[in-house]
This record gives C-alpha cells, structure tokens and sequence, in this order.
C-alpha cells in the first residue's frame, strides 16, 4: 500500500513535469512565429530615442493596436496579458530591463533572440534541437522517415522507427554515437515533443515505433498563451497549414473556419469516445493520454461538403462552377489553409487571420490546381506536400459553385 502511494506520487510528478516542459515548448513557438511575423512586417526595426539608437524593438502601444487589427486580441486588456505571458517567460524584454510589466505606452521593448540574451537552458536546447530534427525531416522527401507503419497490427501515419532515426541522425551528424543520439530520442520524449506510438514504452533504440507530438508548423493563435491546458492528443501534420483546434473537451473537437459567406464560423470535428489516462504499471507516462478503446489517432474534422463533386463535373462547360486563381504569399507560419479529401481535394478551413483568407479564399472551393500543376486527380497529403515542397508565393486555381 506504501509502495502504491510512492508510485502514484512519483507518476504525479513525472505528470507535472510533462505539462510545464510542454506549456513551455508551446510559449517558444508561439513567441517565434510571432517574431517573424513582426520582423516581416517591419513592426520590429531600428529605433531612436534621446540621440541613441535601439535596434530590433517594437512599441508597446504600437503592437497592442497590432494584435487587435490583426485579430490576435479582442480588446486591449487582452492584448497586455498575451504580451505579459511572453515577458515573464523570458522570450522579450524592456530595451534597458527597467519595466517588469508590459504597459500600453510608447515604450521600446525586444525579442530576447534578437539581441541574443535569450537564456538558452537544458529544457530550451532540447525544445530547439526537436525544432530542427522535425523541420529537416519535414523537408527530407528522398529518405522520408515519416510513413504509415504498422506495430502489432495496428497502423499508424507518420511515424519512424527508432532505430532507422538514430541512424539518420548520425549521417545528418546531429549525433555522434548512437548511444547519444539514444539519449536525445529519451530526451525529446520526456519534453513531449515525441512519443511512442501506443504510450507504452520511453524512447529505445530498436523497432517500436515513435510520432511527433508536436506540428511545428502549425499557425499559432496567441491567445492560446492564455491557456493552461495541455493538448490530449497529438497534433496532426497531415497539412501545413494546419489550424489551432479551438476545444480539446472529450466530447469534440472544433476550430475557426471562414464560410463562402464569409462569415467565421464554427466547424465541429468527429466525436471522440472517452479520455482515459495513459498512467499505469505497464505503461510509461507521457502527458498525452489515450483513447479508451484504441491508440492514439486523430479524428479529422468532418467534411465541410454538402456532396462530393467529380473532376468531370468541375470541368463542364458552362456547368455549376467557375475557376478562380489565388496568388498567396506564405508569412513566417504558412499560408493560412487546410486542404482535405481526394480526386478532388477541397479547402477544408481558412485561418481569418492568414494570407489566404485575405485573398479571398474560402471553405468549400476545390483546388483546380497548383503553380500551374493540375491537381485533381491527387489526394489532399500530395497536394499539401506540393505546396509545402514549393515557394513561400504559390499560385493556386480553385473551382467555386456559382450563386445563381
């Protein structure tokens, strides 16, 4: 009974431990795609204040009115917690450290990366060294470690096997020994960046097979900064444009959409069965816990089709649909869509506040083609790839229902 009570105490720690290295990760991300965006638009640069020069910052008051144009925040007050959050954990800083709050007045304040006083711990090179692990793996399509696999029968998408990993991570030179890179393949899962396929078994070099739990690339909401709650499942990174779901409940999943009447609304994803904990004697913990009666797997969003439409039937001379062309400039966290279904694939959900949506895109338009390339005899997966694969400026036709 003693030795009961130990154990849960010690999987209870081991549980906390996992959640605040992941809110942790997730406040780095968040704060770096939030950097770029202000450096790409020239909201970050080189100011003067009393005769001195202050390089990369931005105004205080100027990025409040940023956030609320750009939707980021709905008021103000709202807008200073999200930038507060950022401030205590380290990732920006007053110019001359004399201000511990983020205040709505014309003051200079600085991403810590940009002026290199970003305090690089343990848990930070970790976080920083999944980072680059995922983003070559993710750009590596000749030796794709990323498949569909299969692990006591049961099928699993994107996932590697760890020891074909360690390999790799030895021709890329990221390791020297295949018992460091063991150790970092530990490492990357104790931060929740990685996990076993089924949650049993902590990193080892051999043939079980491991997934990201973390989409990199996904387009961050800042407003997610203000949530405490850790993510139940992994993330998918079937699209690269993958949008923040908005809900983590057990019952279902949603996330913002841009309908064809541009109004935002809300897309319901597929229901769930019940959540149970991953923590048990055969098991070994990771903060991500498991369905009941399966392994872990996402549940795509259900479709926004009202029917399923042929290439033949988008194609029809003088029929029910009309080509557009979209020219979208990807910003430092994608292009702002998700792309579903197969021969023809369609836009699924639209970020309001990414490049596509500000062209005009819209859920429901099917994707004629890409950078000139006809796409409707490909799946969604190819068609994102190709995207993704491309320039930051993709040209895309869609084919849209005509409003008689």
């Amino acid at each position: 009974m003693v030795l009961s009570r130990e154990m849960e105490a010690i999987e209870n720690t081991m549980q906390k431990k996992a959640a605040e290295l992941e809110r942790m990760a997730e406040v780095l991300v968040t704060g770096e795609q939030l950097r770029l965006r202000l450096h790409e638009g020239k909201v970050i640069k080189d100011r003067r204040h009393h005769l001195r020069t202050y390089p990369n910052c931005f105004v205080g008051k100027e990025l409040i009115d940023w956030l609320i144009e750009h939707k980021e925040a709905s008021d103000r007050d709202t807008a200073i917690k999200i930038m507060q959050k950022l401030l205590d954990q380290s990732i920006i800083h007053h110019v001359c450290d004399e201000h511990r709050e983020f205040k709505d007045l014309k003051l200079f304040y600085r991403f810590r990366k940009d002026d290199g006083t970003f305090p690089l711990d343990h848990q930070a090179k970790v976080f920083m060294r999944g980072q680059r692990i995922y983003d070559k793996l993710m750009v590596n399509t000749e030796n794709n470690q990323l498949q569909t696999r299969e692990e006591e029968g049961v099928s699993f998408e994107r996932s590697l096997v760890a020891s074909e990993l360690i390999d790799w991570l030895l021709q890329e030179g990221e390791m020297g020994t295949r018992e460091e890179a063991e150790q970092l393949g530990r490492r990357l899962l104790e931060h929740g960046i990685i996990q076993h396929v089924t949650n049993q078994h902590h990193f080892l070099d051999g043939p079980l097979l491991y997934k990201f739990r973390m989409n990199f690339r996904r387009r961050r909401r800042l407003m997610e900064l203000l949530s405490e709650r850790c993510r139940t499942i992994p993330e998918s990174h079937d699209s690269p444009f993958c949008l923040r779901k908005q809900s983590m409940e057990a019952g279902n999943t949603s996330f913002l959409s841009v309908s064809p009447t541009k109004e935002v609304r809300m897309v319901g994803g597929l229901r769930r069965g019940s959540v149970s904990s991953s923590c048990g004697s055969s098991g070994y913990f990771s903060s991500s816990p498991i369905l009941s009666s399966s392994p872990p797997a996402l549940c795509n969003p259900k479709s926004v089709l009202k029917r399923q439409v042929s290439p033949e039937e988008l194609q029809t001379p003088g029929g029910a649909f009309s080509k557009k062309t979209f020219t979208i400039v990807g910003d430092a966290v994608g292009w702002g869509f998700v792309v579903r279904g197969s021969k023809p694939c369609h836009i699924q959900a639209v970020d309001p506040s990414g490049p596509a949506a500000a062209v005009g895109m819209k859920v429901c338009q099917f994707v004629f083609s890409v950078n000139g390339l006809s796409v409707l005899a490909l799946d969604y997966r190819t068609v994102s790839n190709l995207i993704l694969t491309g320039p930051r400026t993709v040209v895309l036709e869609v084919m849209e229902e005509n409003d008689f």
